[in-house]
């Protein structure tokens, strides 16, 4: 089973000045800038995927998050999507690059934002290994199995342009010998429909099928449609999980010959989580997790610069603060701090970052605050762990602050989970 990456951009610059908190003198966004699989050995993910989505905007799309300049897909299409990720040479001949259309960008839109067509050539041209039919989502999935005719015209619609995308997708890719291996996206609105479709797409030549519509299901959904499907499709029909948002919940899904999944999750929860920032190995197969410590930026964050300019804050006032609790906290890793005094500079400070609600309100979230610190000064996990993120930045990685801290802790998210997910392999066989 293969853990892929969904790429979107993220790389950091290897010169970054944390104590300034700048970036190294000239340097250059993506030449200079280095992504996971360069900063980090082993590499964390077994191969990457690339939404066409996040590389050319979606006709009729004004929310588009388009990450790719127009200089960047060109130059992505004209030398390959390996060499533009720099991930190519000896070290990753065997890895996955995976390509899909990045059905959410257009899921509110009556139609695909992309032909059959225009898929298969940004996944010739970008000289892709693997790519996914285009897809229209369905995110309704009622375990009931209830009949075609009781589902609405929508329904119907999504369900039968998907199939009908993936044969003349197909038939493309046939015509054109085959340049990269093609991967059915299967759409449905419950674990039988789904089952039915992968069928279909058997029948018109798949090997590898695509399971999309899973990022809104629960854990028991996605059980029931696997457990279906695999009794409809051929054992030897390879599964991959599109977008797969359970990947702490991987190890329940072993028994289903899955065979690739990708997910995003381990990275953006290094910042879009409350308390689950940090992953750590548990020695029981499982993982730990570890609230960051926040110690915001006093003159560049959104919730105190509002403050400042509603008079509430003095700058000066707040920029000691901060400047406090950073000094605290790096001493404390150095063993010249006590824990508690670092937990009252770091707490002196994020009262002021805490100012929603009511005084009950407040005084309740910075008690969850304190006790998530506490936690993880008590533990220091970024002292346990010997990663090149870990190893290099030290206590800088566990400070929820700037986006090159925040992608770091990413990057090593990446790296533990996917020695989570061959500790899992290796305990399945």
């Amino acid at each position: 089973m293969k853990f892929l990456y969904s790429d979107t951009q993220d790389y950091v610059d290897p010169d970054y000045d944390f104590a300034a908190d700048r970036n190294a003198p000239n340097r250059r966004r993506y030449w200079d800038d280095v992504y996971a699989h360069e900063l980090m050995s082993p590499t964390p993910y077994d191969g990457l995927l690339v939404a066409m989505s996040a590389v050319r905007s979606a006709p009729g799309v004004a929310t588009s998050k388009v990450r790719y300049s127009t200089s960047e897909e060109q130059r992505l299409l004209r030398d390959g999507v390996r060499r533009f990720l720099r991930f190519d040479g000896p070290k990753y001949k065997d890895a996955m690059m995976m390509g899909d259309c990045g059905s959410f960008a257009y899921v509110d839109q009556e139609k695909p934002a992309y032909s059959p067509e225009e898929v298969y050539e940004f996944y010739a041209d970008g000289c892709f290994t693997h790519g996914v039919s285009p897809d229209h989502i369905i995110f309704a999935c009622d375990t009931t199995n209830p009949p075609r005719e009781a589902m609405g015209e929508d329904i119907h619609y999504r369900y039968d342009l998907t199939l009908e995308n993936a044969r003349e997708f197909m038939r493309i890719c046939e015509s054109e010998g085959f340049p990269f291996e093609p991967m059915g996206a299967v759409q449905g609105w419950s674990p039988l429909s789904i089952a039915q479709a992968a069928v279909e797409m058997e029948k018109m030549g798949y090997r590898y099928l695509a399971i999309g519509g899973l990022v809104p299901l629960k854990v028991d959904v996605i059980h029931q449609v696997l457990k279906t499907l695999r009794l409809h499709i051929r054992p030897e029909t390879k599964i991959h999980l599109l977008g797969f948002a359970k990947a702490d919940s991987i190890q329940d899904f072993t028994n289903y010959g899955i065979t690739s999944f990708d997910s995003t999750s381990p990275l953006i929860r290094a910042f879009m989580d409350e308390k689950a920032n940090y992953y750590m190995p548990n020695g029981q197969a499982g993982l730990d997790y570890y609230a960051a410590i926040r110690i915001p930026q006093a003159t560049e964050n959104p919730r105190l610069m509002q403050g400042i300019k509603r008079g509430i804050f003095n700058p000066e006032d707040l920029q000691r603060r901060e400047e406090r609790a950073l000094t605290a906290l790096r001493q404390f890793d150095q063993g010249k701090q006590s824990m508690d005094a670092a937990v009252e500079a770091i707490m002196d400070y994020q009262h002021f970052a805490t100012i929603s609600g009511d005084q009950q309100k407040i005084a309740k979230t910075l008690a969850k605050v304190r006790q998530r610190l506490e936690h993880t000064l008590t533990d220091a996990p970024w002292k346990r762990c010997n990663c090149d993120v870990c190893a290099k930045v030290g206590v800088e990685v566990i400070i929820f602050r700037s986006a090159n801290r925040n992608r770091r802790r990413g990057f090593h998210n990446l790296g533990i989970y996917h020695q989570h997910v061959q500790r899992i392999l290796e305990k399945s066989r």
